[in-house]
């Protein structure tokens, strides 16, 4: 392949990341968006998008492969979710009571979503994640949490952040709730249980991260959780509008007590929902005579403006073969960047995992360790050349054209890449390496 670069520049992106710090802690509102996740002197700051490619404030141009941290699913400004937003914002955001496009979207929500029988909307994943975990509480009358070892994220919250390594502000008696249990595992799952008798109130894992479940694992472990009086919750926040219409939950057969979801639920608009059998959202309601749970309470739960886009994003995967496309495309950008990878005699070194429609990249140095000094030279490379690509995930707006064209960049990357494994990374890595997001310290 031949390599075609233009010159990048980053000037007034560098300019405004300095008023960025000024004015807001980290320099942006989601750690995946901060500075320390991009190349030191590269921090594109985004002015608009269009479909599956992006434009910073320098004029920069470049194709999208996290496609808003995965809450874009059918492409940036897609005309009809932004037209159903419009329209009905004219007729006002929010109000004093429900409105009646809560119903209907919930009416449709559940529908698509077979297992569930009653749905509550949130705007952030937290949002709904926090509430089933309440609910779960509230339902067993128990308060320690298992979670996947394995999945990298569920909550803001303190029950789930104080599981990581960045616990500062987190009282050690909320630490001491989570428990853990590790994916494909069904004797790590035994094990936690016998280890805390009587006290876990529930599981919370995503149906599939980066590898297939196997055994019929999800269903074993629900049976482990039931058997144990615990309550089983599956995290959809992405695979809900991506593994398959109706979730993985219906493409691996499971029925899970209660589920969460969000992201692309509407092409990026903010909207999540907590759904589940109606014995345990019911605790959440009035038509019970049990202690009251204060469940979601939120001023812009209802937002009508999301709720249309949410409604206008589920008519088109019900009329378009949105989610089939996603497979699709993600399997052709896999094959072309592993070949590409194979061709530089680097296949062992970058390596494209995960599900086709929800891929991610792994970034390997010389000892075929993990690196994020490998990723960030990776970043470095492919920003120069026109592709924004912390991930390899793919959208409805990818097309065939898209694709050869990234992976045609992609190769010239990694020809550098190839040459920093040969003669040493700090040849060609220009500034700071990125680094995880949960660390002790900045």
């Amino acid at each position: 392949m031949k390599e075609t670069q233009r010159k990048y520049h980053f000037e007034k992106s560098l300019e405004l990341q300095k008023k960025f710090h000024e004015l807001i802690p980290g320099g942006a509102h989601t750690y995946a968006k901060g500075d320390d996740q991009f190349p030191e002197f590269m921090p594109p700051i985004i002015k608009r998008g269009k479909g599956c490619r992006v434009w910073d404030v320098d004029g920069n141009e470049y194709i999208e492969y996290a496609m808003g941290i995965r809450s874009v699913t059918l492409g940036h400004g897609f005309a009809p979710i932004v037209q159903a937003a419009y329209k009905q914002m004219q007729d006002g955001v929010n109000f004093i009571r429900p409105s009646l496009i809560e119903l209907e979207y919930a009416e449709e929500f559940l529908d698509y979503i077979e297992a569930a029988e009653m749905v509550k909307f949130g705007k952030n994943g937290s949002d709904v994640v926090n509430g089933a975990i309440k609910l779960a509480r509230a339902y067993t009358g128990r308060e320690k949490i298992g979670i996947c070892a394995d999945h990298p994220f569920f909550s803001v919250s303190d029950w789930f952040i104080g599981s990581t390594p960045m616990t500062a502000g987190i009282p050690e008696v909320v630490k001491s709730f989570t428990v853990k249990f590790n994916y494909n595992d069904i004797g790590s799952v035994e094990k936690m249980f016998a280890e805390n008798p009587g006290q876990v109130a529930c599981v919370i894992l995503e149906p599939v991260k980066y590898t297939e479940p196997t055994d019929n694992f999800l269903h074993k472990l629900k049976e482990v959780c039931h058997k144990n009086g615990a309550v089983f919750i599956l995290d959809e926040m992405i695979t809900g509008f991506r593994a398959d219409n109706g979730g993985a939950q219906k493409k691996y057969g499971i029925a899970p007590d209660l589920s969460t979801f969000g992201k692309a639920i509407a092409n990026g608009f903010a909207i999540s929902a907590l759904a589940g059998k109606r014995e345990l959202m019911e605790v959440g309601g009035l038509k019970h005579d049990k202690e009251r749970v204060f469940l979601l309470s939120l001023t812009h739960g209802g937002e009508t403006h999301a709720i249309a886009a949410a409604q206008a994003t589920l008519k088109f995967y019900k009329e378009n073969q949105v989610i089939e496309k996603l497979y699709e495309q993600g399997r052709k950008l896999r094959v072309g960047l592993t070949k590409a990878a194979a061709d530089l005699n680097i296949g062992d070194y970058f390596k494209v995992i995960g599900p086709d429609y929800c891929s991610v990249y792994n970034t390997l140095d010389e000892n075929k360790d993990h690196s994020e000094e490998f990723r960030t030279l990776y970043l470095q490379e492919t920003i120069k050349r026109g592709l924004l690509m912390p991930s390899t995930i793919v959208s409805y707006a990818h097309e065939d054209d898209d694709i050869n064209e990234t992976v045609e960049k992609v190769y010239d990357a990694l020809i550098i890449y190839k040459k920093a494994l040969d003669e040493g990374i700090d040849k060609y890595l220009i500034g700071k390496s990125v680094k995880p997001v949960f660390r002790k310290y900045s």
